[in-house]
């Protein structure tokens, strides 16, 4: 798959997740979806599977009231999609972290996505 191609897909994710379309971040994905977070260095989540993707991503609607990605640098090598990503959020729950509604979250991560056949088959957030 073309680089470009490859790009595409994941900027389609990418903008369905920031306006919380579940549909249309499943749309690029392939059946066999592994999607993982990463937070400082470890594993928090991990998902295998459309369907597991589906809900997770269908519960984390609620999270927050606003939330985007935005990407700032990509890298892509082959199959591989790197993308250096700014992500804001309001959250609309009260987290065990100590965030309340309506506090502003700001974060600075890397999104991998490793893509077979035309669709996006792996997903790494690392923040």
């Amino acid at each position: 798959m073309e680089a470009a191609a490859s790009k595409q897909l994941v900027e389609a994710y990418i903008e369905a997740y920031n306006r919380f379309d579940v549909a249309g971040m499943l749309a690029p994905l392939h059946e066999d979806v592994v999607f993982r977070n990463i937070s400082n260095g470890e594993v928090n989540l991990t998902t295998t599977g459309k369907a597991a993707f589906r809900q997770q991503a269908e519960r984390a609607t609620h999270y927050f009231s606003k939330r985007e990605q935005r990407a700032t640098d990509w890298q892509v090598n082959g199959p591989r999609v790197e993308v250096a990503i700014d992500y804001s959020a309001v959250a609309a729950i009260e987290f065990p972290s100590g965030l309340k509604p309506g506090d502003a979250l700001q974060l600075q991560g890397q999104s991998v996505f490793e893509i077979e056949n035309g669709q996006i088959i792996s997903i790494e957030d690392i923040s």
